[in-house]
């Protein structure tokens, strides 16, 4: 199985990035092999018909999608934004939805696929509200999201700065999370 692993935000020291990387270190260790890029590879540009049009479709983007295809499973972690996830992860999703020449097969950096979505914060919601519409636009996308997730509040607190998550509690369910996430992947994948 092939998991990829990444966090919506572009910040190298983002809590979402340790805490998604602390997700892809326990998939690792359960069999899984997960690759986790590096933050700038959600910089792209916005979503932009007139730039495909002049200069087609960025390289950056045709990276990304790649990624995307290329693996069956995603772990996904996302700030949360005034109850949102962030622009940045939104514009990635929206690159890799858009069709870079008609015989492309719609959404196939999305159909089939499986995702995990975790989040935390400084708060004592950990991101959660975030969770709810990234969910909405993952399913809508046709990606089948794992019922359960998990949100890691007080960042700061639990996060060291190796990037291991102290907070017992929370790690064991991040472990339960990411097990159901394999066991779905075996089902649907083999």
């Amino acid at each position: 199985m092939k998991i990829l692993a990444f966090a919506g935000s572009n910040r190298e020291e983002s809590w979402n990035w340790k805490l998604v990387r602390v997700a892809a270190r326990l998939a690792r260790e359960a069999g899984a092999q997960v690759t986790v890029p590096p933050p700038e590879v959600l910089n792209l540009p916005m979503v932009n018909e007139d730039l495909v049009a002049r200069e087609g479709y960025p390289e950056a983007a045709r990276r990304w999608k790649s990624l995307l295809v290329n693996h069956q499973g995603f772990l996904i972690a996302s700030p949360e934004y005034n109850g949102f996830f962030t622009p940045l992860l939104k514009n990635a999703l929206d690159w890799a939805s858009i069709k870079e020449h008609p015989e492309e097969p719609s959404l196939q950096a999305f159909r089939g696929k499986v995702a995990a979505l975790m989040a935390t914060s400084p708060g004592s919601l950990g991101g959660l509200r975030g969770l709810l519409m990234l969910r909405i636009q993952l399913e809508n996308l046709k990606v089948l999201v794992l019922p359960q997730q998990v949100s890691v509040p007080y960042a700061p607190r639990v996060l060291d700065k190796e990037g291991n998550l102290t907070d017992t509690r929370r790690l064991e369910a991040l472990r339960r999370m990411v097990q159901e996430f394999l066991e779905l992947l075996r089902k649907l994948h083999g």
